[in-house]
């Protein structure tokens, strides 16, 4: 994920964007790319340390413990849905605001931008419904298409930024 948020980030550098309006879009863009990252961190830190430890504790507690050590946990578990549910909105928010400016600017295929609007979305969809429902099978759709959406943008732009750097000439700048 940090990856992901680094290359998004990088893509706002390299579009250099200089409209007024469509630059804003991009920043906004990265902004939401950073704080994306930053909620993964947390993410990770709820539910790779904090689930963890209060799972072990309610499996080892005695009896008269394990159902306040097992309310404690699922209190984690619905913390881990609300950061999972804000970092969705946010990476899908840097997604679609970026996808947005690619397609805008046409330095690459405009269906790029638009692919990567539509993983954005999905992104967007999968948050809204981790919010409401947490981990639920009403989640199987908008996964499937943030995840193919995904592929097929990012493989297309990583081919046309091969193309571009290999047919710009020497010595000029794209």
């Amino acid at each position: 994920m940090a990856l992901v948020c680094a290359g998004l980030v990088s893509l706002w550098a390299a579009l250099g964007v200089q409209q007024h309006a469509l630059a804003w879009t991009a920043r906004f863009g990265a902004l939401c790319a950073a704080a994306a990252a930053a909620l993964y961190a947390v993410l990770q830190a709820v539910d790779g340390v904090a689930l963890k430890q209060a799972v072990d504790a309610w499996v080892a507690a005695p009896e008269p413990e394990k159902a306040a050590r097992f309310a404690a946990a699922e209190g984690i578990r619905w913390l881990e849905w609300g950061v999972r549910s804000y970092h969705s909105i946010l990476l899908g928010s840097a997604l679609v605001l970026l996808g947005v400016v690619v397609g805008v600017t046409r330095h690459v295929s405009r269906t790029i931008g638009w692919l990567m609007a539509l993983s954005g979305l999905a992104y967007m969809v999968q948050g809204w419904i981790i919010g409401d429902s947490g981990f639920s099978a009403a989640n199987a759709l908008p996964t499937l298409a943030g995840i193919v959406a995904i592929a097929a943008w990012t493989a297309w732009l990583f081919v046309s930024a091969v193309r571009m750097k290999n047919t710009t000439p020497a010595g000029h700048p794209r």
